[in-house]
């Protein structure tokens, strides 16, 4: 999934909700569930995102939505071997990547 989103040091949790087409209610639900998500609060309590928790969304954005895991199927996902689980979620991005310019470029013609 491409997400649209700024290069910014974090962002509100509007922002993430909009960006994966999600509620915020789930976003919320995401960090009580995954221990990878790991949101700063700021003074009034408002949750603040940073890129790593977007990559983090990413990753279970895919296993959840994409490729129907279960919750319980992706947190042992996650935690049977993350690093691997996320060197394929890079290589989807930039397949996706690919696909999108090659899309634009059909399009020209």
């Amino acid at each position: 999934m491409h997400v649209d989103l700024p290069e910014k040091r974090y962002y509100k949790i509007g922002e993430v909700a909009k960006a994966f087409h999600v509620n915020t209610s789930l976003i919320r639900f995401w960090e009580k569930e995954f221990d990878i998500i790991k949101p700063k609060k700021n003074a009034k309590g408002n949750r603040l995102f940073t890129p790593d928790d977007i990559t983090n969304f990413k990753l279970i954005y895919s296993l959840v939505k994409e490729r129907g895991f279960t919750l319980e199927g992706a947190k042992q996902k996650l935690k049977k071997n993350p690093q691997k689980t996320v060197e394929h979620q890079e290589i989807i991005n930039r397949l996706e990547t690919v696909k999108a310019a090659l899309v634009a470029i059909k399009n020209q013609l």
